[in-house]
């Protein structure tokens, strides 16, 4: 156990942001708090550095109580063991890089040999040698987010906490860094709690990803699994892009089980169960497959909208069922007008609550 949030509540004024949040955040792991903005996550993050105090509940971290509502316990944040990266970097300008990086030793009282050692040590694991008596101000944005981290990782500190630390960075430097965090996690060994709300940074970067939603954790599960298989409407088109078809009528048939759909056709399942009430179907673009527009099962559409996007093309078809979008990578250009047949497998029709 790395980090333990339980019963926690925290209020601005008379707003409630986290309403008895209760998670364990795996050691070793990186942790993925995802939502949309006022949710919680960033909230969460602070509680457990100390840099807001929760209205109740409990934290633990690296099996130490941190704070507690009831006998009161408070750690200041200097004690809590945690490194964070902001999403401003937070680097001071009138400092070299070295000397940034050296911050946390020199409050804890190291030595200078233990200092240079240390700093040299990280500064050749972030790629960042040769930049060591460079002011601050003289690098870049993805630099000034390297020296952030590796002053995370001097500190020696078993749980690192980043917010929203790649907001800043343009596109081809957010991929870079992604794979940066994993290598560095993989090699260190460190606990990362990483906030974002970006879906495709949160399925690359994490072994373990939390959906928030008002304040509370609606899904977690690995990212893969929990792209696959939403629990709910929002986690489906929160993770991604989802065709969502809400009227439909479950049957069961000899061969298995169907969904009987509003134009009268119907797509198999692998439901053995009639869904719950307002369970809606989720078919996620990737999955639909173009074929014969006379094929048996098939749905049958015209082509009103082309997006090419580099690896993949995105089309929206209009059919008797609404507005499906359907993703292609390398296929067959379709034009605008185009009739075509569109099918999907049945393990790939997730039946989820509205």
């Amino acid at each position: 156990m790395a980090v333990l949030v339980e019963g926690l509540h925290k209020s601005f004024g008379s707003s409630p942001v986290l309403q008895g949040l209760s998670e364990t955040f795996k050691e070793g792991k990186i942790s993925i708090l995802l939502g949309p903005s006022g949710c919680g996550k960033t909230t969460t993050l602070r509680c457990i550095a100390g840099l807001e105090r929760p209205s109740a509940g409990l934290i633990y971290v690296n099996e130490q109580i941190v704070y507690q509502s009831d006998p009161h316990i408070w750690t200041p944040p200097e004690q809590r063991r945690l490194s964070m990266v902001f999403q401003s970097y937070a680097i001071w300008p009138h400092m070299t890089v070295f000397e940034n990086v050296a911050l946390p030793l020199r409050a804890a009282g190291r030595d200078f040999l233990q200092i240079t050692k240390s700093v040299a040590e990280t500064l050749s694991l972030v790629g960042l040698t040769s930049f060591a008596q460079r002011p601050a101000t003289d690098l870049s944005g993805g630099q000034q987010q390297r020296v952030a981290l590796a002053r995370c990782i001097v500190s020696d500190s078993p749980v690192i906490l980043m917010d929203e630390p790649f907001s800043n960075l343009d596109a081809k430097l957010r991929i870079a860094m992604r794979a940066e965090i994993r290598a560095l996690q993989r090699r260190l060994g460190r606990t990362i709690l990483f906030v974002t709300h970006d879906q495709e940074e949160a399925l690359s970067i994490g072994d373990d990803v939390y959906l928030y939603r008002e304040g509370h954790i609606v899904q977690k599960g690995a990212p893969k699994d929990i792209y696959e298989n939403p629990a709910t409407r929002y986690a489906a088109e929160f993770l991604g892009r989802a065709n969502i078809i809400d009227n439909f009528e479950w049957q069961r048939t000899s061969e298995g089980s169907q969904a009987k759909l509003a134009n009268g056709q119907s797509i198999d399942l692998i439901e053995t169960v009639s869904p719950k009430s307002g369970s809606v179907l989720c078919i996620r673009p990737e999955k639909w497959r173009f074929t014969q527009v006379r094929a048996k099962g098939v749905i049958a559409g015209e082509v009103i909208e082309t997006t090419f996007v580099g690896d993949r093309t995105e089309y929206r078809i209009d059919t008797a069922i609404g507005q499906i979008s359907v993703t292609a990578l390398n296929a067959l250009e379709r034009a605008v007008g185009e009739h075509v047949g569109l099918e999907v497998s049945p393990q790939d029709v997730k039946v989820v609550m509205n």
